[in-house]
């Protein structure tokens, strides 16, 4: 066998040593989801005798865990709730740290530009847990703003603001070359409209990251909302679900179907938004 065989019988056996701990990897991954949807439609006695079978042997195949899960956790107007709290934080994330990138990156020499971006990306490494219970009681005891989803909306901001922009900074820094607002400016566009017609479009893939990334972390917060909104016709989607669990006993049929019922929502946005992702990583690649 020449060296030229061996190297390439190597080539191979590698590939195959790859593929083989991947695959592991991804059922690892993927075997907690599997279980969920195995589950959800079947009986609690079901689940509890057998939770790895694909049917039930007591009642078999059921969809009666989504109603009774829908009905006992409010899910419509927890739904609602989630929802507005979601998109409202996720807008006004990406048009504040957007803009704050924009204008930073672009006015580089002021010192008061390099001061405010500074002190963004370290309030970064600072922990919610420590800002916890001063928060709570300065907007609850001294303030009396919560149980307000305004309340909320502005706290998920001011916590993803630093990130968002930036992200967004080294986006416009490295992709959006400087000629073109130029050349918007001459053809007679204000800044205003520079930012909006020239800027902010080219940041679509950054934008769905940033929405993406957001989205995933107001929807399925638990403690920051449990601590903003005490009141259940505020209550989001992971407060509603401590609904199933009981003292002694957890109804795991429900609990599955709220999970499934929450995270479709998710599953549907990243597959709208992971096209402009590729398009980004593809543009990139094809300018470097």
């Amino acid at each position: 066998m020449t060296e030229n065989e061996i190297a390439a019988r190597n080539k191979k056996i590698g590939h195959a040593i790859t593929w083989i701990i991947l695959l592991i990897l991804f059922f690892c991954f993927i075997f907690p989801f599997l279980m969920v949807i195995v589950n959800v439609f079947k009986d609690k006695s079901d689940i509890t005798r057998n939770p790895l079978s694909l049917i039930g042997a007591t009642k078999g195949f059921t969809l009666q865990n989504f109603p009774e899960a829908m009905n006992k956790m409010n899910f419509w107007t927890v739904f609602g709730n989630s929802l507005i709290i979601t998109v409202c934080a996720t807008i006004l994330t990406i048009i504040v740290s957007s803009m704050a990138a924009f204008v930073i990156v672009r006015n580089g020499r002021w010192k008061v530009c390099t001061i405010v971006f500074s002190l963004m990306i370290a309030s970064m490494v600072i922990p919610f847990q420590v800002l916890m219970v001063p928060l709570v009681s300065v907007y609850g005891g001294t303030l009396g703003v919560l149980n307000h989803r305004l309340t909320l909306i502005l706290m998920h901001v001011g916590f993803s603001v630093s990130m968002a922009m930036f992200m967004f900074h080294g986006a416009i820094k490295t992709n959006i070359p400087l000629e073109l607002e130029e050349a918007a400016t001459i053809d007679g566009c204000s800044r205003w409209t520079t930012y909006w017609r020239v800027v902010f479009p080219l940041l679509k893939p950054t934008v769905a990251t940033v929405a993406i990334i957001n989205t995933m972390a107001y929807w399925n917060d638990y403690l920051l909302p449990s601590l903003v909104l005490t009141k259940k016709n505020l209550y989001t989607i992971p407060i509603a679900t401590q609904a199933f669990y009981g003292t002694y006993s957890t109804d795991i049929g429900l609990v599955m179907a709220a999970l499934l019922l929450a995270m479709l929502p998710i599953l549907i946005l990243y597959v709208f938004l992971q096209r402009y992702i590729v398009q980004g990583v593809t543009a990139g690649a094809v300018k470097g």
